[in-house]
């Protein structure tokens, strides 16, 4: 298994989730140097990317000056000789629910990386449905140490039930959420991804000048029923099959005028 995440390699979810997967199988780390959320799958084209090799707590990490899918890519193809037979990327600071964020999560973005493999990939992510804010000063303290331990165990748990089910035929990554307060008794539910979005996520720092400061709710559009985002309100575990090579039902109007002549 390889594992990578978007948080960086100082991200508290990192070792507690490594040292668990590492009791179930070989695992090999690679994660970018330093946080690198909201980037989605991007790719370094013209700079170049510097790895090294450390070791945190008997866990071996191979740590890249680049982006998440930078850091699938190098794992899969040119670090370890063999390639992995999975991909897992997480756990996230912070849930990947609904459309625009899954677009924008590196963590995500990392896991689509190994589907262009061809490899199966399972991305995890954690976080308050409700107040990320306040929430995540907290998981980023030393105090959230066990939180994180226990979280990982969780997210080992979904894990070997995916694996026994069998990665599903046709799904090209798996999105799982977690909230905040789940346990291995919380229900598990196979979601559909909600039409969520997000307004202004810039502030002026300065004339001319601007940084990102997400402070806006999500903006949803159609019926949440059996999404992701209804799931985690309710304290379930969200499960999402996302089938990247998808295409849309064009309206049979839409498509004559398209193609008049």
């Amino acid at each position: 298994m390889l594992l990578t995440n978007d948080d960086g390699i100082d991200s508290p979810a990192l070792l507690p989730f490594a040292r668990a997967l590492d009791e179930i199988g070989p695992l090999k780390v690679v994660v970018p140097a330093e946080e690198r959320s909201w980037v989605g799958k991007a790719i370094t084209r013209f700079d170049q990317i510097r790895v090294e090799r450390t070791v945190r707590e008997d866990i071996e990490v191979c740590v890249a000056d680049g982006y998440p899918a930078d850091c699938t890519q190098l794992g899969v193809h040119s670090l370890f000789g063999a390639k992995p037979d999975m991909v897992l990327s997480g756990i996230n600071v912070g849930l990947n629910q609904g459309l625009g964020f899954l677009l924008s999560s590196g963590t995500v973005g990392a896991a689509a990386e190994g589907w262009i493999a061809g490899l199966p990939a399972v991305a995890f992510s954690t976080g308050s449905p409700f107040d990320h804010r306040t929430w995540a000063k907290e998981a980023w303290s030393d105090a959230a140490q066990a939180f994180w331990e226990e979280t990982a165990v969780l997210a080992i748990d979904v894990l070997a039930d995916i694996l026994r089910a069998g990665y599903p035929e046709g799904v090209d990554v798996l999105s799982v959420n977690i909230p905040v307060g789940a346990t291995i008794d919380s229900p598990r539910r196979i979601t559909s991804l909600a039409k969520v979005g997000y307004d202004n996520i810039f502030r002026e720092s300065e004339p001319g000048r601007f940084v990102h400061d997400f402070n806006t709710g999500l903006r949803m559009t159609g019926d949440l029923a059996g999404s992701d985002v209804e799931v985690l309100r309710s304290g379930g575990i969200a499960i999402t099959p996302i089938q990247l090579a998808h295409t849309g039902v064009v309206p049979t109007a839409f498509r004559a005028w398209l193609e008049r002549g």
